[in-house]
């Protein structure tokens, strides 16, 4: 019974932490581009010198 006394509070603060996280990115617009990262995928172009990763 002492368990649930720790993991009841337990499940509710990281499930407030996760919907905390989840509206910050839906406010921060982390979710407005959906299908420009899919077009991307599917360019034939190079990407530029400049956003190539350095080695």
């Amino acid at each position: 019974m002492t368990a649930l006394a720790w993991l009841v509070p337990a499940a509710l603060i990281l499930g407030g932490l996760g919907l905390g996280a989840f509206l910050w990115a839906l406010r921060s617009g982390q979710f407005e581009d959906m299908d420009g990262a899919a077009y991307r995928a599917l360019e034939d172009e190079p990407p530029d010198d400049d956003d190539a990763p350095r080695r």
